[in-house]
């Protein structure tokens, strides 16, 4: 791999280089604690130093709501929408990002690719960040604090300005178009990039094994933290439209006024929504809050066999922004039996709710 360094008095004039290769986008603060992927006019709006951004990256490659096709009736005949996708560069993804984006490519550039979502991957340029943990953090855990490819170039944190690590041929084309940005490593950058790990890897809050974890979800179906947990939940979603690895949508047709013409769309779908199992003539799959919520931990802790991972990347994102104020973390860690109160007999403290003071009393199969 090549490294080079982007000394920090040359970062806002790299940043405004890479608008030459497409549209940027890149993290920006939008209130007073969140942040976000928008596109970038001002370079000095890049924020450097966040934790994660309300909405993952996936949102530039699997759209939360996309058109694909246009039909007419009178015809047995269809016309596809695929637009024409202009390149873009996504700056400042967190490694656990660039690991959600692989693990969409498994299913999304498999055997059968999906086109559209194809189309946006191949005209999309990543630029990776390094970050420190907070306590949502978890991707340690989850083997996927560090990203080895999947990026173009990566940047990591230098008290004087950023080594940077080039991850394919475009990374490559970049780095040699803008040559006079860049030095040489030196000694003192190799120690300082080691201290920053190795500061950033002491960092986490957990630092345990998981691995055996994925078994005991499946021995522990009926453990009662699901139904407490469950009975918290507001079945609204925002675990599924946050989470970096969330794959699942519904298809609609959409019919215009003169009922012969429309078009079919595809939007983002939850796990969390009562309607997501249901089929044909009325049954559920999954027909209480309970299985539904319960499902949701099961997929996220299966092994996703193509790159040896989980479905979860550890970001934090579900924790952080759940209304009702449920801990991803602090449920499969009872799971696990790592909490106080783990066993059946001993769960009885009442999980703190941040946001809908609520939340406790919902009740029923959700919503």
């Amino acid at each position: 791999m090549r490294y080079v360094k982007l000394p920090k008095e040359n970062t806002y004039t790299f940043l405004e280089r890479l608008k030459e290769w497409g549209k940027l986008y890149a993290p920006v603060k939008i209130s007073e604690k969140f942040y976000d992927f928008r596109e970038i006019d001002d370079v000095r709006k890049v924020e450097f130093n966040y934790n994660r951004t309300i909405m993952p990256p996936k949102k530039f490659f699997f759209l939360p709501r996309e058109k694909l096709f246009e039909f007419d009736l009178s015809r047995p005949e269809y016309r596809e929408t695929i637009e024409d996708v202009e390149p873009f560069v996504i700056f400042g993804l967190h490694a656990c990002d660039i690991h959600g984006l692989k693990i969409l490519d498994t299913v999304y550039l498999d055997e059968l690719p999906d086109k559209y979502y194809k189309a946006r991957r191949e005209k999309g340029i990543i630029i990776g960040i390094s970050c420190m943990p907070d306590e949502y953090c978890f991707c340690n855990l989850r083997e996927t604090d560090f990203a080895d490819d999947g990026f173009d170039l990566f940047l990591h944190e230098l008290p004087d300005g950023w080594l940077v690590r080039v991850g394919s041929p475009t990374g490559h084309r970049i780095v040699d178009k803008n040559m006079e940005l860049f030095e040489e490593v030196t000694t003192e950058d190799i120690c300082n990039f080691r201290e920053f790990e190795n500061k950033r890897s002491q960092a986490f809050k957990y630092h345990e094994d998981w691995s055996n974890l994925r078994y005991l979800l499946e021995l522990e179906m009926e453990h009662p933290m699901w139904e407490e947990q469950a009975d918290l939940c507001l079945a609204c979603g925002i675990c599924n439209t946050t989470c970096p690895t969330c794959r699942c949508y519904e298809v609609q047709d959409i019919v215009n006024l003169d009922g012969n013409t429309g078009y079919r769309e595809r939007r983002w779908d939850s796990c969390q929504f009562r309607s997501h199992g249901l089929v044909a003539g009325g049954h559920n799959f999954r027909p209480t809050k309970k299985d539904r919520f319960r499902n949701r931990y099961l997929c996220k802790n299966s092994y996703n066999e193509k790159l040896g991972l989980s479905y979860c990347v550890g970001c934090g994102r579900c924790t952080y922004f759940c209304p009702a104020g449920i801990s991803f973390v602090r449920n499969l860690r009872t799971i696990l039996g790592l909490e106080e109160k783990s066993c059946p007999s001993e769960i009885t403290e009442e999980i703190p709710k941040r946001g809908f003071a609520y939340a406790s009393h919902i009740r029923g199969d959700g919503l």
